[in-house]
């Protein structure tokens, strides 16, 4: 349990996060130091505040991208600064700029995260102008000066930062996903054995999914941006060689989500036999994660006899099942196991490259990626002025947050000018803070900033209460912004906690009644929250059930489009490959979309979440639809097939209709022009002749003696069994989504 603590506490004091918190804090408290020792304080505030505003831009990306957000941040944020300076002695013009201002800004959430982000800071410029009492012209634009080297400063120490430690944030998202890959793993052994509850882990599995593709795009923009730059050297293709097994590892588990209903009528709901798999999958994620502690802590790489063990296990079990039922009784089974054997090695095999890849073994020759090839794959955020216009509608999520953030904000103004409430700005605050596109990620953050407050502030009347030393309030101001930085994105109530540390550390240098600042900052938390909260449930609501279509619709698209890649592919994949993958990362990311919406409508109340069990229904057959296509890609990618057959050929051209009939469903535009299929029934009855075939060829070798098995006999069983078997899968699983989206239309149509 103590080392445990210990390897906790370690990588968080390596980890990106730490690093980038004390970056901040060192921007901060340099020119503070500064400015003390030349007896200069009086413009401290302003060229701090200079820094610290434009610090949130700083996120992970390519060190380009950071430059140009931060510069575009330094001029947002004193541009309205001196605004905010300039009409204060005018009211109604003041009120007019916040809310032009405030919906404005709110917009560039579009242009992403960093946008967003960029966004926070220009607003929180507005409430910290209020603040100051400025009205000369001299020391206004004297303020915007300071401010605008604040900036540049920031900007300066965060550039050395990244000289000094290029690769952190490279090393920090790549064990984050190493360890949510490890947890997914770990959900699908439970999935294989345990037939309780599998609704819940499908639904977890969701999650999981959109958070490491999200990972994945971050990663995909950091390494082959930077490849693309700098050309190749030794530890980025170290980088590159795990980011690409992890990929791998993600695409062959959604590849392989079984049919475990048939698995328990197979193999029986306490098989001994799927346990030797379901341990295997768990190893695998124990040592994944390990792994994504070695990344950060540089200790020595786990040993892999565990998974060596485990493997082996799955394989015998195997021939047990088969001496156990016989054959040919057996063979359905021992062909399932056999595939699920096959895909459980590949993940090994990954897993391995990963742990040889952080152990600075060479593995370059895995990532022979073109230049052409690394830009194609590539998922850019837009910066156009179009994609602003795009927005300018109320069905969009970000038209409704700007006007509801507008009117919160105006609100809180309002309300701590009518009373005069001390420091009304900390409601301000605490309005931009909290306030979130959706319901769920509002109510969680409202309720982890009050009780982090609340916490804060208990801690702080004790320490009140048993010193006044300047050095210890000094100490606990610079130890609590680090922490609270380092914590932001990732506990935000313990992060709420260190700011009201760090507040009142401060405030004691500022004015002597320490304890009335515990009080006011709890009471205008508490309100910030409350007005918060209210108003994401009754201002302009963006109920996720609602909103589903659109992503619902793209996800459906970008399955119809991998479906006929990977026919393509099937028939020729020399000249396929390149655009089978392109079609296969945009299925998944459309996937991961609609999986996070879908994780949004859980967070809703329950009165909102119209529809739930059906789109809960539609979500999971999405899921399904992508993993039988992407197996079937995935057989198709590392086997010898044969050529291609009508009766296969007919069976992708009916799915393909299907998918063509339930689009026209949700979009009246689409075109449902069909492909010519022939009879159904007739095309999956050769395919499993096909089959029966080849089984019975077997069937004969083994009564005649000859019992060993060839590679290329295997596989030719194996490709027989796993396309008649996905194919007509597929055709029954798309027939299923056409008729959910059948009902969820005639819903959503009232």
């Amino acid at each position: 349990m103590q080392k445990n603590k210990l390897t906790r506490l370690e990588l968080f004091l390596k980890s990106a996060h730490f690093f980038r918190s004390v970056v901040i804090a060192l921007s901060l408290i340099i020119p503070l130091l500064f400015f003390m020792a030349f007896d200069i304080m009086s413009i401290a505030p302003a060229f701090i505040f200079g820094a610290f505003l434009n610090a949130p831009s700083d996120v992970p990306g390519s060190l380009s991208r950071k430059t140009i957000g931060t510069l575009i941040s330094i001029g947002i944020t004193v541009t309205v600064t001196v605004l905010t300076f300039y009409l204060q002695p005018f009211y109604i013009l003041l009120v007019a700029f916040i809310a032009i201002a405030t919906f404005g800004l709110s917009f560039l959430s579009a242009f992403g995260f960093r946008g967003s982000l960029v966004s926070f800071s220009g607003i929180l410029a507005i409430i910290l102008a209020l603040v100051v009492d400025i009205t000369e012209t001299t020391e206004i634009w004297q303020y915007a000066f300071l401010m605008f080297f604040g900036g540049l400063w920031y900007l300066f120490i965060s550039i050395i930062a990244h000289k000094i430690i290029p690769k952190k944030d490279d090393d920090q998202l790549l064990s984050e996903t190493l360890k949510l890959t490890g947890e997914y793993l770990k959900i699908r052994a439970e999935l294989l054995i345990s037939d309780k509850n599998r609704s819940e882990l499908i639904q977890t599995t969701f999650g999981l999914q959109s958070q490491i593709n999200e990972k994945h795009e971050t990663l995909r923009e950091l390494l082959l941006t930077s490849r693309k730059r700098s050309g190749r050297s030794h530890f980025d293709e170290k980088r590159l060689v795990i980011f690409i097994s992890l990929v791998d590892i993600l695409e062959s588990v959604i590849a392989n989500s079984w049919d475990y209903d048939h698995f328990d009528q197979l193999f029986g709901k306490d098989s001994k036999h799927l346990k030797k798999f379901s341990q295997l999958n768990n190893a695998m994620s124990e040592h994944l994660i390990k792994l994504a502690d070695v990344i950060i802590t540089k200790d020595e790489i786990p040993k892999k006899d565990k998974l060596k063990t485990c493997l082996a296990n799955a394989n015998k079990t195997i021939a047990d099942y088969i001496e156990e039922k016989g054959l040919p009784a057996g063979r359905e089974g021992a062909l399932s196991m056999r595939s699920l054997h096959d895909y459980q090695k590949h993940i090994l095999q990954e897993v391995q490259a990963i742990g040889h890849a952080i152990a600075n073994i060479n593995t370059a020759s895995k990532t022979t990626i073109r230049k052409e090839e690394a830009k194609m794959f590539l998922t850019l955020q837009e910066y156009k002025v179009n994609i602003l216009f795009q927005h300018l509608s109320f069905k969009s999520v970000i038209f409704r947050h700007a006007l509801r953030l507008t009117i919160t904000l105006l609100f809180a103004f309002f309300l701590g000018e009518y009373f005069e409430i001390q420091n009304a700005y900390w409601i301000m605050l605490t309005v931009l803070v909290i306030l979130r596109p959706n319901f769920g990620l509002t109510k969680q953050r409202a309720k982890d900033r009050i009780i982090g407050t609340i916490l804060g502030g208990i801690v702080a009347f004790g320490i009140i209460l048993l010193t006044q030393n300047a050095i210890v309030y000094g100490a606990m101001a610079v130890i609590s912004i680090i922490l609270a930085f380092s914590l932001m994105q990732q506990n935000y109530r313990w992060a709420a906690f260190f700011i009201t540390l760090n507040v009142i550390s401060v405030y004691f240098f500022l004015q002597p009644d320490a304890l009335s600042v515990i009080q006011y900052r709890i009471i205008d938390t508490t309100i910030g929250g409350v007005i918060s909260f209210i108003a994401v449930y009754t201002l302009f609501p963006t109920w996720e059930a609602f909103n589903i279509k659109d992503i619902l619709t793209n996800a459906i698209k970008k399955n119809k489009l991998y479906l006929n890649a990977t026919k393509r592919f099937y028939e020729n994949k020399t000249a396929n490959e390149i655009s089978y993958k392109l079609a296969r990362k945009e299925a998944f990311l459309a996937l991961s979309e609609l999986s996070a919406a879908f994780q949004r409508i859980t967070q809703d109340p329950k009165s909102k979440q119209v529809d739930f069990q059906l789109i809960y229904e539609i979500v999971t057959l999405n899921q399904t639809i992508l993993s039988a296509t992407a197996s079937l890609g995935n057989f198709i990618y590392s086997h010898k097939t044969t050529p291609i057959s009508k009766e296969t050929t007919a069976l992708f051209s009916k799915v393909n209709n299907t998918f063509s009939k339930t689009l026209s469903l949700l979009d009246n535009k689409h075109d449902v022009k069909g492909l010519s299929h022939g009879n159904i029934k007739e095309a999956k009855e050769k395919l499993k002749e096909s089959y029966y075939n080849i089984s019975a060829a077997r069937d004969a070798d083994i009564e005649a003696g000859y019992v060993k098995l060839k590679k290329e006999e295997l596989h030719r069983l194996q490709e027989a069994h796993l396309v008649s078997n996905q194919l007509i899968w597929l055709v029954g699983l798309s027939a299923n989504l056409y008729k959910s989206i059948q009902q969820y239309a005639k819903t959503n149509s009232k």
